[in-house]
């Protein structure tokens, strides 16, 4: 490829093409229906961008952030290369000179939003312009097992199909489920030509600490890295606040950056890290998605990542020149919990979310991890001939110790209670505490029932969680968090395998801490909360009206704690009147129970009452009398309403009954039903 090696040399000023690209430009010329999947930093752009210039008419470049697509334009336009992007944040000049180019056919490159594509005239007027390839940047947003997903992406396929022109999708992270479904919907499940060229970034090092006075441990890190480019990520916008006016107490350029400022704003915010040396941007993860600045020398997490995935690609943001460049990610048990109920609090199917529980579970690992961080990290993405040399336990390896009784323990309780409960009943059968629950269900007849005072509830906690970055157990979705085990774990439950644990992450978990956040209920009732809130949430949305209308956090946590398993149970919960019970009450028991039975529309109104029961009481003997004593006689029954009347009947007698039920019905079922009322008293 002569004219692509000229193109390189004079266009883009490069003397040779980086690992793997020239492949994937060779293919993408060639019209071939493509797949690369390059680490962050690794060249992507170059290989849309160079077969644009090969290719006879316009590629449409579908990528999802303007300000990413603004930058590339305006690079682009400085080599010399037209291109030019229809976005709605275009000045009316600008938008005129990319039709002025298309109508003219000197413009190469069309950079668009998928939110576009909703609008119809779109498809008419690419066809009108010659447009001969589409290009795909970030294109796990396809994907809805992926950390950004867009529906509008899910329009692409359309489009390829309408052009019928070939397509070149491209990402940096991708594990095979999402790969799947980015060849299902890009390419109509026609397999592309993959390109998988690696995810391994040497110049990166990685590097988790457990949380303990995390702003102090924010600051420090900063503080050794003065005057250089770097992103702090937070999981809240008041932190992001917060934790920017400290770095710029200390003496950093500092600025935040978050998803619930003015638009304007965030823009000055990007201006400003694209052209500012030094400059420090704290953000939540709605920063980063594209950014392509190559000198970021360092990226802080001051939260735990929602996945391994999401991690991946928010410190590939770091080192894009190839220099080093530095990580650090905190940890704690708050951040866990977090996660796990926003796992737990979404609307995707179960077994979606057990999915995603297992992606969290793959980013504990790494957090807990045993030896070299790059190892664990990169045989997540199926990566084995893995060389480190740069990583906080390769700088100083973990002190591991056989947990393998510990853990074949914890597995024996779940075992032995049927996965039915989270780690916070599991840890308090191995302590031998007598709960009302423990009491309640028969657990301190168990064998494994005080079988684990060797640790106290935190460093059980510790074991629990590093079971969990070893992928041994996982939440079941459908269980309300209860842990299940997987298949690697019957090995250690058999005794056929062993296991290591870090003994720094049980020994720091005793040691004093800082007193934990107040959560809303205990941990064990912590998932099934998160359903009902989700429950919550999609009835409210349906009905277009704020959350607490349906029920408010007080009922939910009463819910979640008493588990009502009829709908009688439901209204004594506080905050379920009639109305909200016959309204709301069979969907949230179905939440918390599975399907509930169906009750009558008049029995209902009596749930939660004394008449409930007695009415239920009446309806058992009116079967049985249905045909007379012997059984031989006519059918004959009460309606509901009837019954209803009869059980709220206070100091019956046969007069009463008479003039209520008529002489038939007082006849057959009289003398039963004052029998019923005279027990009920």
């Amino acid at each position: 490829m002569s004219g692509a090696a000229t193109l390189l040399r004079d266009v883009f000023g490069f003397d040779g093409f980086r690992p793997g690209q020239q492949e994937i430009v060779e293919a993408v010329t060639a019209g071939e229906n493509v797949l690369a999947i390059m680490p962050t930093g690794g060249g992507k752009s170059l290989c849309f961008q160079m077969p644009a210039l090969l290719r006879e008419g316009v590629t449409v470049v579908i990528s999802p952030l303007i300000a990413l697509m603004r930058d590339q334009v305006r690079a682009l336009q400085e080599l010399g290369v037209g291109a030019g992007a229809l976005t709605s944040g275009n000045t009316p000049e600008e938008t005129d000179a990319v039709w002025e180019g298309l109508e003219a056919g000197t413009l190469k490159l069309l950079y668009m939003a998928p939110e576009r594509l909703a609008a119809g005239s779109v498809i008419g007027m690419l066809k009108r312009v010659g447009v001969s390839m589409i290009a795909v940047d970030e294109a796990h947003c396809v994907s809805q097992w992926g950390h950004d997903f867009r529906p509008d992406y899910l329009r692409i396929g359309e489009l390829r199909r309408a052009l019928n022109v070939p397509l070149a999708a491209f990402t940096a992270t991708a594990d095979a489920e999402t790969q799947v479904e980015i060849v299902q919907k890009l390419f109509d499940g026609a397999g592309p030509r993959a390109f998988l060229r690696g995810f391994d970034r040497p110049n990166i090092h990685l590097a988790f600490a457990a949380k303990n006075s995390p702003r102090a441990q924010i600051l420090n890190f900063a503080a050794g890295r003065k005057g250089q480019s770097g992103i702090v990520y937070c999981g809240t916008r008041a932190k992001t606040e917060g934790l920017a006016k400290a770095l710029r107490d200390e003496g950093h350029v500092a600025l935040h950056y978050h998803g619930g400022m003015e638009a304007e704003d965030r823009r000055i915010a990007e201006r400003r890290f694209q052209q500012e040396d030094g400059l420090i941007v704290v953000a939540t993860v709605a920063f980063g998605m594209g950014i392509d600045k190559p000198d970021i020398r360092w990226v802080a997490h001051a939260d735990l990542p929602k996945s391994i995935e999401a991690y991946y690609q928010e410190i590939g943001r770091a080192g894009r020149d190839g220099s080093p460049a530095e990580t650090l990610t905190l940890f704690g048990s708050d951040d866990i919990r977090l996660r796990r109920s926003q796992i737990d609090e979404g609307i995707a199917p179960p077994e979606r979310r057990t999915a995603d529980h297992g992606r969290l579970n793959a980013l504990l690992g790494l957090a807990e991890a045993l030896e070299c961080r790059r190892k664990t990290l990169l045989g997540y993405f199926d990566e084995t001939e893995i060389s480190c040399g740069r990583c906080d336990l390769c700088d100083t390896p973990a002190d591991v110790f056989d947990g393998t009784t510990a853990v074949r323990k914890a597995l024996s309780a779940m075992l032995r209670t049927d996965e039915w409960f989270g780690s916070g009943h599991l840890i308090d059968i191995l302590l031998g505490n007598e709960t009302d629950k423990i009491r309640e269900r028969g657990h301190t007849s168990l064998p494994t029932y005080g079988v684990g005072t060797e640790y106290d509830k935190r460093q059980w906690q510790a074991v629990f969680r590093q079971m969990m970055g070893h992928d041994l157990v996982r939440p079941d979705a459908e269980r309300h968090g209860a842990l299940r085990m997987t298949d690697a774990a019957l090995p250690i439950l058999r005794g056929e395998a062993q296991i290591s644990l870090r003994r720094d992450s049980i020994r720091a978990a005793g040691a004093t801490r800082r007193p934990a956040v107040k959560m809303l209920v205990s941990e064990e009732d912590a998932p099934l909360l998160s359903a009902l809130k989700a429950k919550r949430r999609g009835l409210a949305e349906a009905a277009k009206v704020p959350a607490y209308i349906i029920f408010n956090d007080r009922t939910l946590i009463e819910m979640a704690e008493k588990r009502p398993d009829s709908l009688d149970a439901m209204a004594r919960v506080g905050g379920v009147g009639a109305k909200k019970l016959e309204s709301y009450g069979r969907a949230f028991l179905d939440v918390i129970n599975g399907a509930s039975q169906e009750m009558h529309p008049t029995r209902r109104k009596l749930a939660g009452r004394e008449a409930g029961t007695v009415y239920d009481r009446l309806l058992e003997v009116q079967a049985e009398l249905a045909r007379g004593a012997a059984g031989t006689d006519k059918p004959l029954s009460c309606s509901a309403s009837l019954l209803a009347k009869v059980a709220q009947l206070r100091n019956a007698d046969d007069t009463a009954l008479e003039r209520l039920l008529g002489d038939k019905r007082a006849e057959r079922f009289g003398p039963a039903f004052l029998d019923v009322l005279r027990e009920a008293g």
